[in-house]
């Protein structure tokens, strides 16, 4: 949990390095900080301590990366987030994404990290893979995304479609083979000897 909420909190701070001088931009998102206290004379002797936030607690987005929170796409807070994980996103070329963010405003907690399967230089997020292609698939630009300069992610996915549309239109599918080749051709010893 502290490795997880830490990593991404770095990833926050150069998110805000770059955001904060924006013309326009304003306060950006942060990650709060969470430590690992040990309690040798406890019961169970390990246990975090985070800065206790005050206030409305909302969640910008959810575990499974899905954007059906209204207060996520509709309030300041929750576009920067959306904003945030695109950046995570664009940076480490899709290998990793912040998720499960929640806090106070613009203090975020317990947040999550999927990783690829292989991992992003050596770490392994908590969460699945699945939610970086949720996140690809759902992802709306906003005004932050924009001001960063971030690329959208429905032009990448819409090059990806066509090129696979086009690839399975070129090909031909094998009703129109057996009506081109004589009748002879269509067994398997025809195939392997013939010059096409």
């Amino acid at each position: 949990e502290c490795y997880v909420q830490n990593t991404a909190r770095e990833y926050a701070k150069i998110y805000a390095a770059e955001a904060e001088p924006l013309e326009g931009f304003g306060e950006v998102p942060e990650i709060i900080p969470v430590f690992l206290v040990h309690r040798p004379a406890n019961n169970i002797p390990y246990a975090t301590v985070e800065e206790e936030l005050v206030g409305e607690f909302v969640k910008y987005s959810v575990r499974d990366g899905k954007e059906v929170n209204f207060l996520r796409r509709d309030s300041e807070a929750g576009q920067k987030c959306c904003t945030f994980q695109h950046w995570v996103y664009e940076k480490t070329n899709g290998s990793l994404l912040v998720t499960d963010l929640q806090g106070v405003g613009m203090k975020l907690t317990d947040v999550g990290i999927a990783t690829l399967a292989k991992g992003y230089k050596g770490f392994k997020g908590n969460c699945s893979v699945s939610f970086i292609e949720q996140f690809r698939a759902l992802h709306q630009c906003n005004k932050y995304c924009e001001m960063l300069g971030l690329k959208s992610l429905r032009s990448t996915q819409q090059k990806q479609r066509k090129a696979t549309s086009m690839k399975s239109k070129n090909l031909p599918n094998s009703s129109t083979i057996k009506k081109t080749l004589p009748k002879k051709a269509r067994e398997p010893r025809d195939f392997i000897s013939s010059e096409h």
